[in-house]
């Protein structure tokens, strides 16, 4: 009878591994011009710097992924209303990194992980490239099957 009244734990991915000689950003933080440079090298249009950092300053907050050398070679911020909604802004890792899509796998459950530990039972919406797609899809997204070209996190029912 007690067995029934039991609800099981919703099973988590196991967290991947970061690759050797990178890290996360204790600071969390990333200058304009740092920043900028990393999404132009993943094929983003520059931005104006004034406008990355007031991006940056109404983020809630962010991640970035350092190499070895210091060089940032990952990134994502999140913006939410803190009640409903979550938002993952400029999700990337570097091209040239060998290791790249490994170091999204980490980023996204990194973000994941954190919005899941602070803001529970937020909707997740965002913006991502198309490398991180399969990041995405190992920890439950969906891309909309109506083509809206959204993505959302389906829940075991």
């Amino acid at each position: 009878m007690l067995d029934s009244l039991l609800i099981p734990f919703r099973s988590q991915n196991q967290p991947p591994a970061l690759p050797q000689g990178y890290a996360f950003d204790g600071r969390g933080s990333v200058e304009p011009a740092e920043l900028n440079a990393l999404l132009v090298a993943c094929g983003e249009p520059e931005r104006p710097l004034a406008r990355l950092e007031a991006a940056l300053a109404r983020s809630a907050w962010q991640l970035c992924l350092r190499d070895g050398g210091g060089q940032l070679v990952g990134f994502a911020r999140v913006t939410s209303d803190l009640a409903l909604n979550a938002n993952i802004w400029d999700l990337t890792a570097h091209p040239a990194a060998a290791e790249r899509d490994q170091l999204l796998l980490v980023l996204v459950h990194a973000v994941l992980a954190r919005l899941r530990r602070e803001l529970p039972g937020c909707s997740i919406s965002l913006s991502a490239p198309p490398e991180a797609l399969q990041a995405l899809q190992q920890h439950g997204f969906v891309v909309d099957p109506g083509g809206i070209r959204a993505m959302g996190l389906q829940l075991p029912g």
